[in-house]
């Protein structure tokens, strides 16, 4: 059916006023929050789903990627350490196959580390109440079940964002935003400059099941694992979803749950010792929507050193390739208090596959926050400022600063 409907214009009420508004609680929004709750802002979380994690907990994709280059180097530091070690501070997940690495956790020795990368397998129900409670202890408040549907832009800064939860229908009153949906939805709706991922996703239909007394995580589909998790099934059917409409959205999840049933019963049927234990609740989409940013980083500029880095992310695929990455990646100047991070900063398609995993969502996460919590114009932010805040706390930025 086309044609329009024309809503009545009404009057919504203020329900909350922020310093910094994060909108996505996957391991991007949960580093964002955290850091610029860490910097004394008053901290709002909006998540449309009920827990936190997104993609890595709701979506069961639960492998904490490297932090470490393959060749014995760590390169990514503080809260994306700190979010791994939460990780597994309760044990990891099927530790007996993919066990925590020991060599990470005492005092460096290069050749030990570079037999076995800085990675670990977590119990993704584990980390969502984890993730949860730090940030509640940090001051940070959350709104679960929201969905952040318009934005009020004015002099070229969101001034209220309008949301859409079991309360109705409300805005929300900031200084700056922090857009971790994953999506670029923030960046969309302020009309800012987005780009598609142009091969769009394939199916994914991983989940959880019981066996033998165990509790094991099946990567039915496509997987960006590392070989040493193991490899994954070939792909499931000859489709492609872009991941940003509806309908879209909903039949990728027909599919998903239609093919997780089908591989689960050619193992045999439900039993005592043998269930269904978990299947993802979100769809699992990994390369969706990005900015375009004040600049847009690419696969050939491994080793480069940036003036303005806020951190270093290695490639999951391969050892070897170190990746500084420049705080122009994660804003553009037309929306000037308007800053992302995550799967959506601004990168080359060749690039996006590196930077779309946990350790960089959790290493741009923290920039952007503390970034969102000192400035609500990014593009004229004291960048040495900035850094300076992310060294004290132990982010290396640029690769001739790792001292091992």
């Amino acid at each position: 059916m086309n044609g329009f409907f024309s809503e009545p214009a009404k009057q919504i009420p203020v329900s909350i006023e922020c310093d910094v508004l994060v909108a996505g609680g996957g391991f991007a929004g949960i580093s964002a929050a955290l850091s610029a709750a860490r910097q004394g802002a008053k901290v709002l979380l909006c998540e449309k789903l009920y827990m936190l994690g997104g993609l890595a907990t709701a979506g069961l994709v639960s492998i904490y990627l490297p932090l470490c280059d393959g060749q014995g180097k760590q390169v990514s530091f503080s809260i994306a350490e700190e979010l791994l070690r939460l990780s597994i501070n309760k044990g990891a997940d099927n530790v007996n196959a993919h066990p925590v690495p020991e060599c990470w956790f005492k005092e460096a020795n290069i050749t030990e580390r570079a037999k076995k990368r800085y990675q670990v397998q977590f119990n993704p129900q584990y980390f969502a109440i984890a993730a949860e409670q730090l940030l509640i202890s940090e001051g940070v408040k959350i709104l679960y079940g929201t969905s952040i549907c318009d934005v009020s832009v004015k002099a070229g800064a969101i001034d209220y964002l309008i949301i859409e939860n079991k309360s109705g229908r409300s805005a929300i009153k900031v200084k700056s935003v922090v857009d971790c949906t994953g999506d670029s939805d923030i960046f969309k709706l302020a009309n800012a400059n987005t780009r598609l991922h142009e091969k769009g996703n394939v199916l994914a239909a991983w989940y959880y099941k019981t066996e033998n007394g165990k509790y094991l995580l099946k990567m039915h589909g496509f997987a960006d694992v590392p070989e040493s998790f193991g490899k994954a099934d070939k792909p499931i059917k000859d489709a492609r979803y872009k991941g940003v409409e509806a309908e879209e959205l909903s039949q990728m999840t027909i599919d998903s749950h239609a093919a997780v049933l089908t591989d689960y019963l050619k193992q045999g049927e439900f039993s005592d010792d043998r269930m269904l234990a978990t299947i993802a609740t979100t769809p699992q989409v990994r390369m969706t929507r990005k900015i375009v940013g004040e600049y847009t980083l690419d696969y050939t500029e491994q080793h480069k050193e940036f003036s303005d880095s806020i951190g270093m992310v290695s490639d999951w695929r391969k050892a070897g390739p170190i990746f500084e990455i420049p705080f122009r990646t994660l804003y553009s100047k037309s929306i000037k208090n308007l800053i992302t991070a995550g799967r959506s900063i601004s990168v080359t398609d060749d690039m996006w596959d590196v930077t779309r995993v946990i350790p960089d969502c959790a290493v741009t996460g923290e920039a952007a926050g503390a970034a969102a919590a000192m400035s609500d114009d990014f593009g004229s932010l004291d960048v040495t400022a900035l850094q300076t805040v992310l060294e004290n706390r132990g982010v290396k930025l640029h690769e001739k600063d790792i001292d091992i």
